[in-house]
């Protein structure tokens, strides 16, 4: 009678809650295909709300019931959140219902089911016009769920940093929420064997690092492996053993990609040549592994150029910048620049060619 009394008077808020009082018994009850429908019935209850507030307090209600339990059929009950969120027309209940999915996924250990859904964050960004709190809140969480996944390191590390983006000219308090985020993102980026280049030096959350008592040393480990080459490193490692291993960065994985950040380093001379001697030395390594260690840069698409055997230099066409600030950004006008002034001389050169050429054709006629 009560629910009755809720369905003729318009009651939906309390008809969802009276039915959702025995929906732990019904998880553990009812077959997947019977728990589904019952769900169908319940959040269906929000295309009758006539209002976005009433919509979001039932939004709020059916998820949160859901996702008590999340280690009891957790991918059921992220298969119902997404049929919610599909019914609802407010982008406030949407995205509080995403974020439940989110925290339903990564609490149930089911992230390959949400996984997809990243592709389509940047249209849901627009569609949800969130402030930048929640952009904090879901890029964090997004991340958190990719790095349980263990599969997409490179796609949490994205993520990681487009929260670091949004601190951006805040004051000493709003900055320092990040401060152990950024310390993780810089130890990500360092422990990751595939990352080579990265922006977080130019990110104020990072930067903040710089005269942190506790993570000072954090910032000068990135700044050796964005700005200086391998002896920097092993001077830091050295001093700083302890510190490396307690963050689980492995000495011996940290050498290598030194070594081709120091290679890659050496191939952004103006010279574009880079003889055999040098890059032994500066790698460490001996006479017969440089090749060896070119071919590595090469696979890893870090450089373009060739081996000169006879002359013991590699000949370099363009490699990647491990950094891409104002110096570069006035390297590549400067080129650009070059290249122009060359396009324009070929043409001068060309439409020269080609008066004389129908000069002489005149005189021959004539």
């Amino acid at each position: 009678m009560e629910a009755q009394d809720c369905m003729v008077t318009g009651r939906w808020l309390d008809l969802a809650s009276l039915i959702l009082t025995s929906a732990d018994l019904v998880f553990s009850k009812v077959s997947d295909k019977d728990l589904e429908c019952i769900f169908t019935v319940i959040c269906n209850l929000v295309s009758k709300l006539g209002n976005p507030d009433e919509e979001l307090e039932v939004a709020k209600l059916i998820s949160t019931k859901i996702t008590q339990q999340p280690s009891e059929k957790p991918a059921m009950r992220l298969k119902i959140l997404f049929n919610l969120y599909n019914l609802l027309e407010g982008p406030d209940s949407r995205f509080f219902v995403y974020m439940q999915a989110l925290n339903l996924a990564l609490n149930g250990k089911v992230t390959d089911h949400i996984i997809s859904s990243f592709k389509k964050i940047d249209s849901f960004l627009k569609e949800w016009n969130i402030g930048v709190k929640d952009q904090r809140n879901l890029f964090l969480s997004i991340s958190n769920v990719l790095k349980e996944n263990k599969s997409s390191g490179k796609e949490s590390f994205k993520f990681l940093t487009k929260y670091l983006a949004t601190f951006s000219g805040e004051d000493s308090y709003a900055m320092s929420e990040a401060k152990e985020e950024a310390v993780r993102t810089v130890i990500e980026f360092v422990k990751a064997p595939d990352m080579f280049q990265c922006d977080l030096l130019d990110m104020p959350a990072v930067g903040q690092l710089e005269k942190d008592a506790k993570y000072a040393l954090v910032y000068q480990l990135l700044k050796i492996f964005l700005t200086q080459r391998l002896d920097a490193y092993l001077e830091f490692q050295a001093a700083n053993s302890t510190l490396l291993k307690s963050y689980g960065l492995v000495h011996e994985d940290c050498i290598t990609k030194m070594r081709l950040m120091s290679l890659v380093d050496l191939g952004s001379d103006e010279s574009g040549q880079i003889p055999y001697a040098l890059i032994k030395d500066t790698l460490r390594i001996n006479d017969d592994e440089v090749e060896l260690w070119v071919v590595k840069a090469i696979t890893a698409k870090l450089m373009d150029c060739k081996m000169d055997q006879m002359n013991q230099v590699v000949i370099v066409s363009c490699c990647t910048e491990r950094i891409f600030g104002q110096q570069q950004w006035q390297s590549l006008r400067s080129k650009l620049a070059t290249w122009r002034s060359n396009v324009a001389s070929l043409i001068s050169t060309i439409q020269a060619n080609k008066v004389v050429e129908e000069g002489s054709q005149g005189m021959a006629i004539r």
